[in-house]
């Protein structure tokens, strides 16, 4: 499939804009874990207790699969918080 050259030139600057913007909001999200080092310290100890259970051979009396999950959402909400002030902090 061909594509002509306007049509080539629209999907490069497509593609390199959203690599700018993914860059910037990284950025920013560095700036905002600089910003809020507890939030930053959290999320790498979340990680840290996850590959801890996940290589542990036991499972916590029934609560391993639990806390991981818990865990990993956890982080993920961290990382919406940071991403979240990145985005108001850039707008103003």
């Amino acid at each position: 499939m061909l594509f002509s050259m306007k049509t080539f030139r629209n999907i490069l600057f497509g593609v390199l804009l959203g690599s700018v913007t993914t860059m910037v909001v990284a950025q920013n999200v560095a700036t905002e874990r600089a910003n809020h080092p507890r939030i930053a310290a959290a999320i790498r100890q979340l990680n840290d207790a996850i590959a801890y259970m996940e290589a542990a051979p036991h499972d916590f009396g029934g609560h391993k699969a639990a806390a991981i999950q818990a865990s990993k959402a956890a982080i993920h909400d961290l990382n919406l918080a940071l991403q979240y002030r990145a985005k108001e902090d850039r707008s103003k």
